[in-house]
């Protein structure tokens, strides 16, 4: 039995846990609930409004007490945005990639590992890099997260077009879902990182029970 065998498990958690990171920071971006609007004003017939990275949705109650949804996409060049959501879109578009990047260099330093001395040597350097990324993909989500709740807790406005049919801002707004998948997502990134960072080039000592 093997130092390395010990060593190695802790990165291959690591491997595990960028992917689960990557899933939960990437489907954040795509989810509406990031900011929660509550309508106060009885003239409008929506009542509460989910406020997304690259889509507004609006949720109404019909003649038959149910709710409907209107969704209108919107990109970051859009001139209405704030700078606080155009800034989260630029900072979740590459977090996901630099996740995805951190994700093939651990691939291939567990690869290498299970080589000659030269490859260990190569996989020191790879999850050293993997590491890195998944460090900088997890401030990337935080900026995002923390940003947004700032917005959120100081009530700032949103600027939308007239043909969204929506205030400036509403009778109270709250932080939704979207942020805790974004933070679960942060906080498994960072742990992943210091798992890959973690990593030191074994000396490959044999542990010998009966000595």
């Amino acid at each position: 039995m093997s130092i390395q065998v010990h060593i190695d498990n802790y990165q291959v958690a690591g491997f595990a846990i960028i992917t689960i990171a990557w899933i939960f920071s990437s489907t954040s971006m795509g989810l509406v609930e990031w900011r929660m609007w509550h309508m106060d004003d009885p003239s409008l017939s929506s009542s509460i409004v989910c406020v997304g990275m690259w889509r507004v949705c609006i949720y109404k109650h019909d003649s038959n007490f149910s709710k409907a949804k209107r969704c209108h996409q919107y990109a970051y060049h859009d001139i209405f945005l704030p700078l606080d959501i155009r800034t989260a879109q630029h900072l979740l578009l590459a977090a996901s990639a630099l996740g995805l990047l951190g994700k093939t260099c651990a691939i291939m330093a567990l690869r290498n590992t299970q080589r000659r001395t030269q490859a260990k040597e190569r996989a020191h350097r790879l999850f050293i890099t993997a590491g890195v990324f998944a460090i900088t993909a997890c401030c990337c989500v935080s900026v995002a997260v923390f940003w947004n709740f700032h917005s959120v807790m100081n009530e700032e406005r949103v600027y939308f077009p007239l043909s969204f049919h929506l205030p400036f801002q509403p009778g109270n707004q709250e932080i939704g879902s979207a942020m805790l998948v974004a933070g679960i997502g942060a906080f498994l990134l960072l742990l992943s990182g210091l798992f890959f960072l973690s990593y030191t080039y074994p000396l490959d000592i044999p542990v010998n029970p009966e000595n």
